[in-house]
């Protein structure tokens, strides 16, 4: 009894222990042989070697694995094309839409006679548009091809490289910055780099849903995704508890450089960082993380956006985008919060009111700014939004600041947390706008490649499941090792042979009616002539030909964009007069109808850009389901081809091939019968 009695004490104090006194009662239990192992291998040099090859071993594969997925896009991308034996004319036509307006714009950069002059004239530019002068900076952001521009002549690279690779080359180094970014990210989350290379391989695997490069390689979504991947992996460490000073200040230097670049980048960053900026604030919100850094990082938003708006030429966007209203009203709310207990009833009450104190001012200053900001950038995604939705218009207790692997407790750490919101917001936008998939694919193969790699999330889980047969940490850290290589041997056995077997095929783009069109405006049409067509068409004349263009496949313009609805009525039912004053009143002397378009069989019904015409213009009703065509003219693309009163009195044909039919625009009207 007496030694039970003393023994019970004893007992008590080692349930109290810590950690590494645990470790010490358990190494005096072992062999004194074992015991002097044991002490060598946890020497301060032992483990500092430890973690120095952990960390090299992890940079090397996130730095291998980036440039490995740049050298696979540009094998692909010379697969795909042939680029390297084409003539310059048929590289410039892979370039389509809008993408073909920015290299466009990057050749003129290189053909100026200085920097300073090539900035003027594209900031003054009434080249490209007939009967409009434009800020080509500004509207299409071309801050990209400015910075590639410099590069490529600063550097030397004229006698070394030709412009085109030279400016594919930089967005493919994007791309496998991109990758690495996702791989830090990852490896930071989950403390082993096998989640990054698990990461990167789900990513590459499901690129077509990840990135936007293989449908057009100059998107500002392929020049400013890297950044924002770069700024979320810094955001990610600073957002950690138990970093160290140095670690802390350079997280934040690289997410403030960061966020200004992806905002320079991108003209709807704003957006994705108003996403990022709810998930901060929802962190705050539940007193999952530090509000010190929630709040330097809203100040970083305020920094960025006033810098934005001033070098972007006071681009009204900024200062009415709803980033700008929500952090201005977190930092006047947080001015105006009152210093009340944490945990008692009147807090949660509080907690209610700020909320609903946040919204209000978000709503608010947003209507005021648009109210005293004159603006009409991004309005179409407003409308889209409306149409797409029918419309008109813990209490604060105290959060340990070291998560153990035995606490089970993954969701204390903020940046998990925010992860985990961020994707769901992503998800969210997805679902809506089912076109930006890509902005939320990769975070979930992320997100995944952590699940299975992280030992604490498995720690949780088996904490939720009560498991007590096995001991849970060491099972969680053999599945945290053993799930991952299953996962990444059997992607390796059914993925590796398609990737490479994609990669030795020889694809081949030919489209020799593009190339026959673009050689007869070179020789033929005269250099002051204006052409008109689809936008998608007018942008490979402009950036192949150089010739003015009556329109552009740009969409934050408000009179481009009715420039565009005007000029594709040749494909509605439309009389020819109709189309004439059309064209004229944005002086065109040439015409380009497609017989792609005019001939258009899409397989949903209503959804063909003559549909869309037909409806707009009242030419068709649907009723009950069945549709009723009615118009006094007949197809404006068709009826021009038969060469009949009255539209030959209007229009001359000059050029015609399998694909396309020039006509010009007749300047002295003849009528005949």
């Amino acid at each position: 009894m007496e030694e039970e009695e003393g023994s019970s004490p004893e007992l008590r104090e080692r349930k109290k222990s810590s950690c590494p006194e645990n470790e010490q009662i358990a190494l005096q239990t072992l062999p004194e042989k074992t015991r002097d192992i044991s002490t060598m291998k946890r020497s301060p040099k032992y483990i500092l070697f430890q973690r120095f090859a952990k960390l090299f071993l992890g940079c090397l594969a996130a730095v291998t694995s980036g440039m490995m997925y740049a050298l696979y896009l540009s094998t692909y991308h010379e697969r795909r094309f042939w680029f390297s034996s084409r003539q310059e004319l048929e590289r410039e036509i892979t370039f389509q839409g809008d993408s073909a307006i920015y290299y466009s714009f990057y050749k003129e950069m290189l053909k100026a006679p200085s920097f300073e002059r090539g900035v003027y004239e594209l900031t003054h530019n009434n080249k490209t548009v007939s009967l409009k002068t434009i800020n080509a900076v500004q509207q299409m952001t071309l801050y990209p091809e400015l910075i590639a521009s410099v590069l490529y002549q600063a550097t030397g690279s004229e006698e070394v490289i030709e412009p085109v690779y030279f400016y594919i080359g930089i967005v493919f180094g994007l791309q496998g910055i991109y990758v690495t970014a996702l791989f830090v990210t990852s490896w930071v989350m989950s403390g082993t780099w096998l989640a990054g290379m698990l990461t990167v391989a789900w990513f590459i695997i499901n690129r077509v849903d990840t990135t936007r490069i293989e449908y057009s390689i100059p998107l500002r979504e392929n020049w400013a995704l890297p950044y924002f991947a770069c700024q979320v992996a810094a955001l990610t460490g600073y957002l950690k508890n138990n970093i160290n000073t140095s670690v802390e200040r350079f997280c934040y230097l690289l997410v403030s450089a960061s966020t200004y670049t992806f905002m320079m980048m991108w003209e709807y960053s704003h957006y994705l960082l108003f996403l990022q900026a709810i998930s901060l604030f929802l962190l705050d919100s539940f007193s999952l993380m530090q509000a010190d850094k929630v709040h330097e990082v809203y100040k970083i938003y305020l920094l960025s956006l006033f810098l934005g708006y001033l070098l972007q030429f006071e681009n009204p966007a900024l200062l009415v985008s709803p980033l700008l209203s929500l952090v201005a009203s977190l930092m006047l709310a947080k001015c105006l919060q009152l210093n009340v207990k944490k945990g008692t009833r009147i807090a949660r009450m509080m907690k209610v009111m700020y909320f609903y104190l946040i919204f209000t001012l978000t709503v608010m200053l947003n209507v005021i700014m648009k109210m005293f900001v004159p603006h009409k950038e991004n309005g179409h995604m407003l409308k889209f939004l409306e149409a797409k939705f029918g419309l008109n218009m813990t209490n604060g207790k105290p959060l340990k600041e070291i998560v153990t692997l035995e606490d089970g407790r993954i969701g204390e750490r903020p940046e998990i947390v925010y992860h985990v919101i961020h994707t769901i917001l992503l998800g969210s936008l997805a679902m809506v706008l089912e076109g930006m998939k890509y902005l939320w694919t990769p975070y979930v193969c992320m997100l995944a490649a952590f699940g299975v790699c992280s030992p604490e999330l498995w720690m949780t889980l088996f904490k939720w499941l009560r498991l007590r047969a096995v001991h849970p940490i060491f099972l969680a850290l053999i599945l945290s090792m053993a799930v991952p290589t299953i996962i990444g041997f059997s992607l390796w056995k059914e993925f590796f042979p398609r990737i490479m077997t994609e990669l030795s095929e020889l694809q081949e783009f030919y489209d020799p009616d593009t190339v026959e069109l673009m050689t007869w405006i070179k020789r033929q049409a005269p250099v002051a002539a204006v052409f008109a067509g689809s936008p998608q068409l007018m942008g490979v004349i402009k950036l192949c030909t150089g010739w003015m263009v009556t329109n552009l496949p740009l969409y934050n313009d408000e009179d481009l964009l009715k420039r565009n609805e005007n000029i594709y009525q040749i494909y509605s039912k439309r009389s020819a007069e109709d189309i004439y004053k059309i064209l004229t009143s944005y002086k065109a002397n040439y015409l380009i109808v497609e017989d792609a378009i005019c001939n258009e069989v899409g397989t949903m019904r209503g959804c063909r850009v003559k549909d869309l015409l037909d409806i707009a213009n009242g030419h068709v009703v649907c009723e009950e389901g069945d549709s009723f065509t009615y118009s006094k003219y007949g197809r404006f693309c068709h009826e021009i081809k038969i060469n009949y009163s009255p539209y030959v009195n209007y229009f001359t044909r000059v050029y015609w091939n399998r694909s396309y039919f020039v006509y010009k625009i007749n300047t002295v009207i003849s009528f005949q019968s």
